[in-house]
């Protein structure tokens, strides 16, 4: 699912999506955007590739891939910037998310990508 960052205006697709998910990706849109506002924000639900595998829920929000671009990863190793999307999620890393794939960018980064 796709949203548009914080700091950009929202396509007619972002703002059709951004309500599409479950409650786990909502609360990780949520504190992701409180706490990085990222100029670009993509989570995808990876859970049903995972059915029935270990740490799979049966209602599924428990895979997760996320894109994050932030000006606060600049300077940052891409273990700083893993380690800080992480504290940000504890919560939903301690209870409802199994498994969470980044790929974490600063908007220089992101616009080269």
């Amino acid at each position: 699912m796709t949203a548009g960052g914080a700091a950009g205006s929202q396509s007619k697709r972002d703002m059709a999506t951004e309500s599409e998910g479950g409650r786990v990706q909502a609360a990780i849109r949520r504190k992701l955007s409180e706490a990085l506002a990222p100029s670009r924000l993509d989570i995808v639900d990876d859970s049903a590739r995972h059915a029935g595998h270990v740490g799979a829920r049966p209602e599924g929000e428990s895979h997760f891939i996320v894109e994050i671009a932030s000006a606060q990863f600049a300077g940052l190793s891409r273990v700083a910037r893993q380690r800080l999307v992480h504290k940000v999620l504890a919560e939903e890393l301690r209870t409802d998310v199994h498994a969470l794939a980044l790929k974490t960018l600063t908007p220089k980064e992101d616009a080269a990508d």
